[in-house]
Parts: C-alpha cells; sequence; structure tokens
C-alpha cells in the first residue's frame, strides 16, 4: 500500500486534514468573512460602551471591551497563525535539516563541530530568547527614536525640519519584527538537526549511496537525490507537528506580554479582568471560549496530520 493511500486510510487523518483546511479556509477568505480588521481598532457596537457585548447582530461571537467583534479577531487571527507557524516552520525545517545533513555527510571532525555548536543552541531557553529579542525590538528602538541626537542632528532638530517622516519609513520595518519568529528560528532548528544527522549518518553507510559514491556522482547530488529525501520522512512529521505547537506558544508568550501581539492573544488577555470577575467564566464566556476552542482546534488538527505522516511513512504500517 502506497503513502497516500495508507494516509487517507484513517479517519484521523481525515479529520486533521479537515480542521486545518478550515482554518486556511478563514485565513484566505478573511476580508470577506470579516471585513473589519481588529487591528484597526473599528468598532461593531457603540464606541463609548466599555463593557462587552454578548453575541448579537452585529457581533455574531460578541464583543471584547474595546467593542472590536470577537469573530472578527477569530478569523483574522487564523490567518495570522497560519502565516505564523508556517513560516517560522520553513525556516527552522530548512535550517535544521541543512545544518544536520551536512555534518553526517562530512563526518568527523567537522561533525562533532556542527553537532557540538547545535547543543549550544538546545542549552539556550527559547524564553530567555523571545525575552531579549522583544527587549531589542522594543526598548532599544524606543530609545533610537528618543535619543537626544540622531545622525548629527538633535531630537529638536529632527522635528524642526520634519525629519521624523524620513525616519519613519527605516524604521518602521523595525518595529514589525516579531521576536517570537526570530527567537523560534534561532533555537528551535537543533532538534531537526538532530534528527537529520542520525538519519544521514546511518544512511551513507547504504549500499546505494556507496554505490552513488563510487560512480562518481557528486556530493551534492548524493546529498539531494539520495540521503535527503530518504532521511526526510521523520523531520516532515515533526515540522506537521510543530506548526501547532509553534503558534501556542507564541499566543502563549503574547499574552504574558513577551513578544508581538496576535488577534487571538489580544482577545484573551483583553478579556482577563472580567474572567477573573465573580462568575466571570459563565457572564462573559465568550471572551474566552471561542479563541480557547480555536486554539485547540488549531493544534489538534495539525497534531493529527503528523499522527498520520508517521503511520503513512511507516512501510511496516502497510503490512498489517
Amino acid at each position: 500500500m502506497g503513502v497516500t493511500r495508507r494516509f487517507f486510510s484513517q479517519w484521523q487523518n481525515w479529520l486533521g486534514l479537515l480542521i486545518v483546511a478550515a482554518f486556511i479556509f478563514l485565513a484566505l477568505f478573511a476580508p470577506l468573512l470579516a471585513p473589519i480588521n481588529p487591528d484597526k481598532q473599528e468598532s461593531v457596537a457603540r464606541p463609548y460602551l466599555r463593557v462587552p457585548q454578548p453575541p448579537g447582530l452585529g457581533a455574531p461571537l460578541g464583543t471584547l471591551p474595546d467593542q472590536t467583534s470577537v469573530f472578527e479577531n477569530l478569523v483574522w487571527g487564523s490567518r495570522n497563525a497560519l502565516t505564523f507557524g508556517v513560516t517560522v516552520t520553513t525556516v527552522i525545517f530548512f535550517f535544521g535539516t541543512l545544518i544536520g545533513t551536512i555534518a553526517a555527510f562530512l563526518g568527523g571532525r567537522a561533525n562533532s563541530l556542527l553537532m557540538g555548536t547545535t547543543d549550544i543552541f538546545l542549552a539556550f531557553p527559547v524564553i530567555a530568547g523571545v525575552v531579549l529579542f522583544n527587549q531589542l525590538s522594543n526598548v532599544m528602538l524606543m530609545n533610537l527614536l528618543q535619543t537626544t541626537e540622531y545622525a548629527g542632528y538633535s531630537l529638536e532638530a529632527i522635528q524642526r525640519f520634519g525629519l521624523e517622516e524620513t525616519l519613519i519609513p527605516f524604521l518602521s520595518p523595525l518595529m514589525k519584527i516579531n521576536p517570537s519568529a526570530i527567537a523560534f528560528s534561532l533555537f528551535l532548528w537543533v532538534p531537526y538537526a538532530r534528527v537529520m544527522n542520525a538519519s544521514v549518518m546511518r544512511l551513507k553507510r547504504v549500499e546505494f549511496v556507496l554505490a552513488a559514491k563510487v560512480s562518481g556522482v557528486r556530493n551534492f547530488r548524493v546529498m539531494i537525490r539520495h540521503l535527503i529525501p530518504n532521511a526526510i520522512a521523520p523531520v516532515m512529521v515533526m515540522a506537521a507537528k510543530d506548526v501547532g505547537a509553534l503558534v501556542v506558544m507564541q499566543t502563549t508568550f503574547a499574552f504574558i506580554g513577551l513578544g508581538k501581539s496576535t488577534p487571538w492573544a489580544y482577545a484573551l488577555l483583553s478579556g482577563r479582568d472580567w474572567i477573573y470577575s465573580p462568575n466571570g467564566i459563565i457572564t462573559y464566556w465568550w471572551l474566552f471560549l471561542p479563541v480557547t476552542i480555536a486554539l485547540i482546534l488549531f493544534g489538534i488538527g495539525w497534531n493529527l496530520l503528523g499522527d498520520g505522516l508517521i503511520e503513512a511513512m511507516n512501510p511496516k504500517s502497510g503490512q498489517k
């Protein structure tokens, strides 16, 4: 039985695909499903009402304390989650696979040096990286904007000559950097490199790889055509699971004030005080339940796909 048939023969894999497809649908059609982007601080209720409003005609899932729609946060948050999860996972997947393959193929001291470097990154806690880059992107950048002198001009001179508008286009991209994305990309590629390294170390002694080397095939071609395709299955499984896990981690860090805020984290954070009030969970359920369910389903969907890939890519599973 082929990989594709094994994958689609399990109902859990269909469920995972359905959940992931639903989030992809929400992300792609967010402007149609929720024309008002919550990042623009639009309101669907009267602006002077600071109490979260229950589900109604203008807001099918209720509103947050600032009167933005929970439904719109949910829809646009799906786009944010998919963009973040897929992008960061692709980065760590690429670098982890590349470093692990090169280290194993070279072997000897090169392998020891590269894998020793991965151990250094492995020992560094991810949360410390998020804190570090959060400080660099926020505090240091704000200090730069508020400094008394910039490129030989005093702050008063910059304001007098209207140079703020000239500087903002150069500084605004720095303000959009997501500290969580940087920290995850720098420190979470290590497991991929370790798994890929072990797989390639085993495969490079297999007969068909040795035969390719003896026949004069270049090292790069050996890695691309023989080693990576046959060793990448475990890493692909890790990547599928990490898309959901990274989004949950990002939302958690944003909720506690580390990293760039996301629509889902903002929805949970803005309704926190109302939830903590007496009977708040029952009274203001719409402030946490929709986003919490979305986070759970997002993680479950990608985990189901990862579990399905494990079974589908295991040749022994087809012999049962």
